[in-house]
């Protein structure tokens, strides 16, 4: 099954920069080969069901690795069954609507 999550990992316990931890994760996504857009507040990613939480798992284990005692996440998932949608089908779709005003 195709999903659509919102991951936000938030090292706790590892100082007020979280920036190298982040990129920790990035990287993990990258190495699973997952669609992923980064955001201020997070990332969106696009992938089966599986591979993403895996990935996610991942995250935890390598911050958890690089020092960081407690981890808090929060994860949005979004699944859908009647036509396939990527991340960027949402985008423009909402785009589109904004350029008929």
């Amino acid at each position: 099954m195709k999903v659509h999550a919102d991951l936000c990992v938030i090292p706790i316990g590892a100082g007020v920069s979280v920036g190298e931890y982040i990129a920790e994760c990035q990287k993990v996504l990258d190495e699973a080969g997952l669609e992923h857009r980064m955001h201020a507040y997070g990332t969106n990613i696009e992938g089966e069901w599986d591979e993403v939480m895996a990935a996610v798992k991942r995250c935890h284990e390598r911050v958890h690795a690089m020092g960081a005692p407690r981890i808090s996440t929060s994860l949005k998932l979004g699944t859908r069954t009647d036509r396939e949608q990527s991340l960027q089908d949402k985008i423009d779709s909402v785009r589109s609507k904004l350029d008929q005003r």
